[in-house]
């Protein structure tokens, strides 16, 4: 039997391709984890906000209840001479006053409190936006070595990347 020879025609192997390419992928995998985590934070601060818009409104309607109270303890103080027979209505309605005061210093602290978990939120989102943007870039110069084969784009790009990462884990911190 004859001996055959296999000649590889084929490129020479890139060294520098090789890690570049597993490079792309780690930028690809922490770009993914940016991404879900800006999601994420972007549902939050929607969520804090209707909270907090839903605790505002509460908070709107407990100070009409409590100025329709005070009206009317000034109606039926003004319109009446016989105070006997509007006292026990003006303690009704000044024992209702009182009570949605109260009820809307509540509110109004909870309210802050979702304007705070809001604004939290808000800063998380945009670190990993910005991480996110980074990411993206470095994503892209690291690619553009296999079209031009130019060893400055993975460098650029590793310098974005590593830029995003850092904004974009910065958004953890919060």
């Amino acid at each position: 039997m004859a001996e055959i020879e296999v000649h590889h025609h084929g490129h020479p192997e890139d060294a520098a391709g090789k890690r570049v390419g597993v490079l792309v992928g780690i930028v690809g995998i922490l770009l993914s984890v940016v991404t879900i985590s800006s999601h994420r934070a972007h549902t939050d601060a929607v969520i804090h906000r209707t909270e907090s818009n839903d605790q505002w409104t509460y908070y709107q309607s407990k100070k009409t209840r409590e100025q329709v109270s005070d009206v009317g303890i000034t109606l039926l103080s003004s319109l009446t001479t016989d105070d006997k027979k509007v006292e026990a209505q003006v303690q009704k309605l000044s024992a209702a006053r009182d009570h949605y005061k109260s009820d809307a210093e509540e509110i109004q602290k909870e309210a802050r409190a979702k304007d705070l978990e809001t604004k939290v939120s808000e800063s998380k989102a945009l670190k990993f936006d910005l991480g996110e943007g980074l990411l993206e870039l470095g994503l892209v110069l690291c690619s553009l070595y296999f079209l031009a084969k130019k060893n400055f784009f993975p460098i650029f790009g590793v310098i974005s990347a590593l830029a995003g990462t850092i904004i974009g884990g910065s958004g953890f911190l919060l």
